[in-house]
């Protein structure tokens, strides 16, 4: 880092008021409707619910400290005054070390400072790819919040930057749980239009990727489709979260409200988990059958799934090819696999998973961990970089969120990010789903629409939309 860029960060950081404040509070009964309803009282301009691993919640609201970064500029937020720095077509590094003054001014101690934020999808392009196929959108956002509430079943922790932040958060999680006219199902008619919205030429896509395989282009692709949602009624972002979570297992979720994108996820996997002692891991989902009401027919779509040989072969080379991006940054001979190719239920479908794990080199951070396993292979394709530039070929527009990360780190080196699959997105006056499957040479496009339709129904069903 040059000195210029040292001093402009530490000009920021020392904007950045501390968590000075806390208090712990009886537990809340209802860990998801608890943190939905501080996402509702609007606190701030910006929020973001996490749940995390283990039945952990995260409430982090605020507007005045952020990071944005866009491909060829970082902009910083505090205090109402504002930093830029060029990145030279390396928006994560410059993210990375905004992150470590961050972490030099409020120490690292105790899980040191949290912050929450997104990276899209097209970041992928500056790491992997053709960076012209970058877009000019923000691929990376940041808020270091004002206040921050941890929810567990044996208490809740508020942290705050201010003795008012703390009253504010105390008086509503104290507030009886409002009684409201639930808002409507969606129909079940209603879904199965939205789930089959662009089928057909989501199926000729497929084709001309299977084409593309079978010529040597690459060998697998996750291929998706945008589903837009009608403009109105509007999409109730924390009903939708708060039914979908009823109805779904995933492994994160989240709600936010965040650098220009709003959405409600349940994300069946996490692109990476670092924690502080440098242990990483990644969980990679794929091969894919539907799940319903009946067990004895989920219990044959399962046996069918682990014989499937174009899902199992989907699935062992994305875990190949996983074991590869965690032994480039990993320490010699500690990347393993702990699990494999076991079948993990998520809401509306089940999917064949594994997990690796390893230890970061000395000489490899959070983020070089981050910059190697992003995007998740199981979202793009193998290679990866050939995968980019046949999306790039067979997809309509950026992806944005969708297939990008979520996450939840610390300035103590912690950091959890999970894919952004299975999510009601927002941005302006736009609403949309999006799904994709994993394309093979054994694909056939009438496979694949019906993958993507049986992971839409995992969102579909439980949007709500305002009233009156």
């Amino acid at each position: 880092m040059s000195t210029r860029s040292r001093n402009m960060w530490d000009s920021w950081t020392s904007s950045v008021p501390a968590l000075l404040h806390s208090s712990t509070l009886e537990p809340c009964r209802d860990l998801a409707a608890a943190a939905t309803h501080l996402a509702r009282a609007a606190l701030a301009d910006q929020y973001m619910v996490y749940e995390a691993a283990g039945g952990v919640w995260h409430f982090a609201a605020g507007s005045a400290v952020s990071l944005t970064a866009h491909p060829a500029t970082l902009t910083a937020r505090a205090a109402g005054r504002t930093w830029t720095a060029p990145t030279d077509g390396r928006p994560l590094t410059v993210f990375s070390d905004a992150l470590s003054a961050l972490s030099a001014a409020h120490g690292a101690h105790d899980g040191g400072r949290h912050f929450y934020g997104w990276a899209a999808f097209e970041l992928a392009h500056l790491l992997h790819a053709d960076p012209a196929a970058t877009g000019d959108a923000p691929v990376l956002h940041a808020l270091i919040p004002s206040v921050e509430v941890t929810l567990t079943g044996d208490r809740t922790v508020v942290r705050a930057a201010d003795e008012a932040w703390l009253r504010k958060v105390a008086d509503l999680l104290a507030e009886p749980t409002p009684r409201q006219r639930p808002p409507k199902e969606t129909p079940w008619d209603v879904t199965e239009r939205i789930v089959a919205a662009g089928a057909a030429a989501y199926g000729d896509a497929v084709s001309r990727t299977v084409e593309d395989i079978r010529a040597g282009l690459l060998e697998k692709a996750v291929v998706s489709r945008k589903v837009p949602l009608p403009a109105g009624p509007p999409v109730d972002f924390t009903a939708t979260y708060l039914a979908g979570r009823r109805a779904n297992t995933p492994a994160r979720s989240y709600l936010l409200d965040l650098g220009g994108y709003r959405a409600a996820g349940f994300s069946p996997e996490t692109v990476l988990e670092v924690g502080e002692n440098g242990r990483v891991s990644t969980q990679p989902l794929a091969g894919t059958r539907a799940r319903g009401t009946d067990p004895a027919e989920n219990e044959r779509l399962r046996a069918e799934l682990l014989t499937d040989p174009k899902e199992i072969h989907e699935h062992a080379v994305s875990v190949r090819l996983a074991w590869d991006e965690m032994a480039a940054v990993c320490q010699p001979g500690s990347v393993a696999v702990e699990e494999f190719m076991t079948v993990r239920p998520r809401g509306s479908v089940q999917h064949l998973a594994s997990r690796l794990t390893g230890r970061l080199r000395p000489d490899a951070g959070t983020w070089d961990a981050f910059a190697s396993l992003f995007p998740a292979i199981t979202a793009t394709g193998v290679s990866k970089r050939s995968a980019l530039q046949a999306l790039a070929r067979h997809e309509e527009g950026p992806r944005g969120l969708y297939a990008g990360a979520v996450f939840r780190g610390s300035t103590g080196g912690a950091l959890d990010a999970a894919l952004v699959l299975r999510t009601l997105i927002g941005e302006g006056n736009e609403t949309w789903l999006r799904a994709g499957a994993g394309v093979t040479a054994q694909s056939s496009p009438e496979r694949e629409i019906e993958e993507t339709c049986e992971k839409l129904r995992s969102v579909a069903p439980h949007l709500r939309y305002a009233t009156g």
